[in-house]
């Protein structure tokens, strides 16, 4: 498993710094939990649920869809979280197609693109929230 965020001790409270850990814990988990021995190519349980036809991707979208619900949470705006379903609904129809749809998920990161837009709300509405990225 790579190294990364560890989901022990993730904070329940509502406090935007609280959301923030859970949703980059919930995207990591999702999308760079793991790389491919001998790369630098990471993946997550989204490609890996994506394998087990139509149970698998449903599984995955349900994920997709707490980050976007934490959202909604943090009061973002409705057409925001709109943008985040669509991903999640593109990436679900995506991985409906049996053993091919894990590929564009190599590619069509939707839960990455949705942490990127609760980050930038965060930044702007709690910026001390704010956390350094080292890579």
């Amino acid at each position: 498993m790579a190294a990364g965020l560890s989901t022990k001790g993730l904070p329940l409270g509502r406090h935007a710094a609280d959301v923030r850990r859970r949703i980059e814990a919930m995207e990591h988990l999702l999308e760079r939990s793991f790389v491919i021995p001998g790369t630098k190519q990471a993946f997550g349980l989204d490609v890996i649920l994506d394998l087990i036809p139509g149970i698998g991707t449903s599984i995955a979208a349900a994920m997709g869809v707490y980050m976007a619900w934490e959202a909604r949470n943090l009061g973002m705006p409705k057409t925001t979280i709109l943008r985040m379903m669509g991903n999640v609904g593109f990436d679900w129809l995506l991985g409906l197609i049996p053993w091919v749809g894990a590929i564009p998920d190599f590619f069509f990161r939707s839960n990455s693109r949705n942490l990127k837009m609760i980050k930038r709300h965060l930044d702007k509405h709690h910026p001390g929230t704010s956390t350094i990225n080292h890579g």
